[in-house]
């Protein structure tokens, strides 16, 4: 019996109402496979979905070649502009090109200058991911992509400095505590630096509303408290998403590096260190991102009165955003 259900255009062929559902989807959208795919296949896979739309599709086609075709899709194509994401800005990319950074950013006994160099690259790099699997469907200015970056950039570069000034100062602390508590850092920089990019960049949400749907996928209203609702739970995800990849790491290596071995071969510390990053990275990113559904539900009478009003059903949905 094949694992894969009738193929369905557009829709993921794992439930999305469980947690395990989503951890699955999310994970065929991090495969980094997907940026090996060359621009031959990708022209089949799209040529193969059109004809899946048109009712053309070839006899023998199976439902596990129309789901890969669409998993190549949506992994290279932007849904909204039809054009071809950056590999480096890509879903897919994010855990292999932002690992590095990830290196960077734990690396022990980092310089101000350090500590700035990878806070910037760091945020550049999310928000370059931020912009290039944005929404598109509705123009956004520049602006406030901008804005958005601006802001995540100073809070983490200000936070990581400040701490790093405050640990330094620190006179009760013996050098290697010192060593020790400099490596949590991050954390709370990146952490604080993601919610001011969501809050910034999506600011508008919050004084415009964003549009709720029925059961049908009729747009109801538009709703500012679903707005918050949305904006709560993205920013929840982004400060769970760090604490894995900047609260394991350090933890893991202050045990690694007791061991004998590492004692003797001091070489081996920063490709152990990597492995250790790539390990929490690639299972941090499907966890966070599928706490929360992609369309979240929310009852009509917590909204307000007037959405209430306009429809019979009793829960509606609205996309939360990445």
């Amino acid at each position: 019996m094949s694992d894969y259900p009738p193929f369905q255009y557009g829709k993921s062929r794992f439930n999305q109402e469980t947690f395990r559902g989503r951890f699955r989807h999310f994970l065929d959208v991090i495969d980094p496979s997907t940026l090996f795919v060359s621009e031959k296949r990708l022209q089949e896979c799209i040529k193969l979905l059109n004809s899946f739309r048109q009712g053309t599709l070839p006899p023998g086609v199976t439902d596990a070649e129309l789901w890969e075709a669409q998993k190549i899709k949506q992994a290279i194509i932007h849904p909204d502009t039809g054009e071809k994401i950056l590999m480096p800005f890509r879903m897919s990319g994010f855990v292999p090109f932002g690992t590095p950074v990830v290196i960077g950013l734990l690396l022990p006994n980092q310089t101000m200058a350090t500590t700035i160099f990878w806070q910037w690259l760091n945020q550049s790099h999310n928000a370059c991911v931020n912009y290039s699997n944005r929404n598109a469907t509705k123009p956004a200015p520049f602006s406030k992509f901008f804005q958005g970056y601006v802001g995540a950039v100073t809070s983490a570069v200000s936070i990581a400095v400040g701490l790093n000034v405050l640990i330094q100062k620190a006179d009760r602390l013996n050098p290697t505590t010192k060593l020790l508590v400099q490596r949590f850092v991050p954390f709370p920089a990146v952490a604080s630096a993601n919610i001011c990019n969501v809050v910034l960049m999506r600011h508008t949400e919050l004084s415009d509303g964003i549009d709720v749907l029925d059961d049908s996928g009729k747009v109801v209203g538009t709703s500012k408290i679903a707005a918050r609702h949305a904006l709560l739970e993205t920013a929840l995800t982004r400060v769970v998403m760090p604490m894995p990849i900047m609260v394991l790491p350090p933890m893991v290596m202050a045990v690694l590096e007791k061991l004998p071995l590492l004692q003797r071969r001091r070489r081996l510390v920063l490709p152990v260190h990597s492995l250790v990053c790539l390990a929490a990275f690639g299972l941090a990113l499907p966890l966070a991102i599928s706490l929360f559904p992609q369309m979240s539900q929310i009852s009509a009478n917590q909204l307000e009165p007037e959405i209430a009003a306009a429809t019979d059903c009793q829960i509606l949905t609205y996309n939360k955003g990445l």
